[in-house]
């Protein structure tokens, strides 16, 4: 799974399901709502929250915030100058590392 790395869709997926606590799903909620992870770390996601009444609760702020912040921001983009300049820059970074690592 991507993000903070504590939930794996290895083999042994039972066995990472039993020791999940709850800071590692708080900490991968967001991971599961921007769907960046695979369907089997999203179900033991998902079947820790239905039944752990904490982060339950957590997860429905988390997506609460999320919906807001979609609502608000989502059809803003930034503005064709800024664009431009972010992608000089990164594009001057990636050479930049190409050429230290060289």
């Amino acid at each position: 799974m991507t993000g903070t790395g504590k939930i794996d869709g290895g083999n042994d997926g039972d066995a990472q399901f039993e020791r999940l606590d709850c800071s590692a799903v708080i900490a991968d909620v967001w991971v599961m709502l921007d769907n960046e992870c695979d369907e089997a770390s999203r179900s033991r996601l998902q079947k820790h929250i239905d039944e752990c009444g904490s982060c339950f609760e957590a997860y429905g702020i988390e997506e609460k915030v999320k919906r807001l912040i979609s609502r608000k921001c989502g059809g803003d983009q930034a503005p064709a100058g800024l664009r431009e300049r972010l992608s000089v820059e990164i594009r001057r970074t990636v050479l930049i590392r190409q050429t230290d690592s060289e």
